[in-house]
């Protein structure tokens, strides 16, 4: 089976070069469209073998995506965007779901690099070069649509998916967001979508989630709140927008309604790594409640579900802190520093663990490796913790 590796772009001349790296020896083809480019993203496409073609663009990523596909010849697409990487672990698994003969489309894992809340989402980025599959929705451009269609036409396929991270993404860090301007541009997309599609389920959760996040919150509530009511057995986007009001009511002081939200996303019939940021949260609520035993039963679930995932070791061991339970409270943050080296808070409360417990030595180390962390990112805390440190004698 040949794949074929698909993709629109437009000044991505720094990060393609490592997109294009991770699938050099995976595809068989590379069709990259360019939407207007200034830089040499053309050119280091070509540097890497792809075909390339260009595409006035029209403020719509369906169609340029419908329009990248045309080019396609392979048996199979693979959709990344110049932000995201194959990993390396998945491939022989994504080479094995290709010589399915009932797969028509296979979801994959994507983690968010950074993301802390909710790290992971499943993407509909592997699919039969079928002449019925199109992308549909100008913003967050799916072939989902095209190909529930298409099940009902040719019921003979089935959709798989890869368990395992697939696909690393990038473009969601702060930074990336602030300097592509991607909240302004996304909401101007849906919100013409929205003007012309008012019930359709996931639009009301993608631009009800980014109403949320710039502020808007009770735009966004209502926008959430009318996709549960339109939505019926389309799960994934039905632990989306609970997972976001659980987010809102939040911010609106409301903790008994975000945790309602919550208990009702993680019992979501879903891949159980999309549940991560509804427990992280649901977690941290409970353990504001008071309700410590409770808060420890979550994390603990959540890292059975994924053991990598640091934010839920180190809330865990906070969880354990509060308990009086030092030795598995330092356990916790040990492993989250692992995953993470760079976590500052990490070493802070392990260091108030390690004096607590007694070990005063371990306790000034983790002291001094939260202090470099912090004069990196947090220097008006790195000088609060130091001093700190100078009144109890340690320093």
């Amino acid at each position: 089976m040949k794949l074929s590796l698909c993709m629109i772009v437009k000044n991505e001349a720094k990060t393609l070069p490592k997109c294009l790296s991770s699938v050099a020896n995976v595809v068989d083809e590379m069709i990259v469209l360019d939407t207007g480019s200034s830089d040499r993203t053309p050119d280091v496409a070509r540097e890497f073998g792809a075909k390339v073609y260009d595409f006035v663009w029209c403020n719509d990523f369906s169609k340029a995506r419908n329009a990248a596909l045309k080019y396609v010849t392979g048996d199979w697409v693979l959709v990344l965007d110049a932000d995201e990487t194959l990993t390396p672990a998945i491939v022989p698994y994504l080479k094995n779901a290709l010589t399915r003969e009932e797969y028509l489309l296979v979801n994959l894992v994507r983690q968010e690099v950074g993301a802390e809340q909710s790290p992971y989402s499943l993407v509909s980025r592997l699919f039969r070069n079928h002449p019925e599959i199109r992308f549909e929705r100008p913003y967050h451009a799916l072939v989902d649509d095209s190909v529930a269609t298409l099940l009902q036409k040719e019921p003979q396929w089935q959709i798989g998916y890869l368990e395992g991270v697939a696909i690393l993404h990038a473009g969601y860090q702060k930074i990336a967001i602030a300097q592509n301007n991607k909240y302004a541009k996304a909401q101007a997309t849906m919100e013409g979508f929205l003007a012309t599609h008012p019930h359709d389920p996931y639009v009301c959760s993608k631009l009800g989630a980014l109403y949320v996040e710039v502020g808007k919150i009770e735009q966004g509530m209502e926008l959430l709140k009318r996709g549960i009511a339109a939505c019926q057995e389309e799960y994934e986007i039905l632990y989306e927008l609970n997972y976001h009001l659980g987010i809102a009511y939040n911010r609106l002081n409301n903790p008994q309604q975000a945790i309602t939200h919550y208990q009702t996303a993680i019992k979501l019939p879903i891949y159980p790594m999309l549940k991560l940021g509804a427990y992280n949260n649901l977690g941290s609520l409970l353990k504001a409640a008071g309700d410590l035993t409770g808060a420890k039963k979550i994390y603990e679930t959540a890292l059975k579900i994924d053991s990598n995932f640091a934010i839920g070791h180190y809330n865990l061991g906070m969880i354990c802190k509060a308990m009086g339970l030092f030795t598995e409270a330092i356990a916790c943050y040990q492993k989250a520093i692992k995953l993470k080296p760079n976590y500052a808070e990490a070493y802070q409360n392990l260091g108030v663990v390690q004096l607590k417990a007694g070990n005063v030595q371990g306790s000034i180390t983790a002291f001094k490796n939260a202090i470099i962390l912090h004069e990196q990112t947090n220097p008006e805390e790195a000088i609060r913790l130091r001093q700190g440190l100078r009144e109890m004698g340690l320093v």
